[in-house]
């Protein structure tokens, strides 16, 4: 009995046990309050905010890394431009040097008399007749150029012509040189051409044609003394030149106004000059009167007292 009675009270107690567990486990549900919809909204909005803040701060960490590169790679490409820039200078430097000195060596070999000679000593009689012909076919071929108004064609020719032609044919070379000049003058190297008629001059000096043509080129350039004298040359070597004869009653008085001309210019500076100088003296060149005298030609100066004009 007593054992059945402790069964009973074990197994009361147990299922009392059990009972209170089941009690406070649904006690535990039911003291589980619901959430607020309100605090879910924060909860909701903070997320969301999280999650913006998250993709900016992507955003800019993405800018800065494309920014970064982009101008990491535009540094490399502006220095890269900049050395291939660098690199182009100097190899257009390197053959202009070098085509200036090329055109050095040519000239040398083609215009200087004594290295031409040098060389035309090696060759035979039949030689030079030879080079002189083959200069003669190339003059025919520059005069055709000429006509037709390729002029740079021409002077090449011409130019060629002058490297095969011996020294010693000076009067062909004169030509060479004066028809070069003709060349030059259409395509405004007139410098050049005067030189080039110089030449042809100092080889065949009763040489008109190339005396006229400097002459005129004297005249375009402003030179009116020199292209007076020339024109002078040309009279007296063919006083029926009829372009010589109008040039030498037409110069002087060009060249009379240009000297008055610059005559004025002169005097104007040199008051300039004076005024600057005397004008802490309470002076100016009002002060001093310059007179010709018109037997000699030579000047005097007079002190004139003139107050008025002291502070100009």
């Amino acid at each position: 009995m007593s054992s059945q009675g402790g069964e009973e009270s074990c197994s009361g107690a147990a299922g009392n046990a059990r009972e209170q567990g089941e009690e406070e486990f649904y006690n535990c549900h039911e003291t589980l309050e619901p959430p607020c919809p309100r605090e879910e909204e924060q909860e909701a909005q903070q997320e969301a905010a999280g999650l913006e803040d998250f993709h900016v701060k992507t955003e800019t960490l993405n800018y800065r890394r494309d920014y970064t590169e982009t101008e990491t790679g535009g540094l490399e490409r502006e220095q890269q431009q900049e050395q291939e820039e660098e690199e182009e200078e100097e190899e257009q430097q390197q053959q202009h040097e070098d085509s200036d000195i090329k055109e050095e060596d040519i000239q040398v070999v083609e215009f200087d008399d004594d290295y031409l000679r040098e060389v035309e000593k090696e060759l035979t009689e039949e030689e030079k007749e030879s080079r002189r012909q083959q200069s003669c076919t190339l003059k025919e071929k520059g005069n055709c150029q000429f006509k037709s108004g390729d002029w740079v064609e021409a002077e090449r020719s011409y130019t060629e012509a002058l490297g095969l032609c011996p020294v010693c044919f000076s009067r062909e070379r004169a030509v060479l040189f004066s028809n070069r000049a003709a060349a030059k003058l259409h395509l405004d190297l007139k410098d050049q051409a005067i030189a080039d008629c110089t030449r042809a001059i100092e080889l065949n000096p009763d040489y008109v044609r190339a005396l006229l043509r400097r002459a005129e080129l004297y005249e375009q350039t402003e030179k009116l003394d020199e292209a007076l004298e020339d024109y002078k040359k040309v009279l007296d070597q063919d006083p029926n030149q009829t372009v010589a004869r109008q040039a030498c009653m037409r110069l002087p008085q060009q060249i009379q106004e240009r000297n008055e001309k610059l005559k004025e210019e002169m005097i104007s500076k040199l008051k300039d000059l004076g005024n600057m100088i005397l004008r802490p003296f309470g002076l100016s060149t009002n002060n001093f009167q310059v007179n010709q005298d018109q037997d000699t030609g030579s000047y005097s100066i007079n002190f004139v007292q003139n107050t008025s004009n002291n502070n100009r």
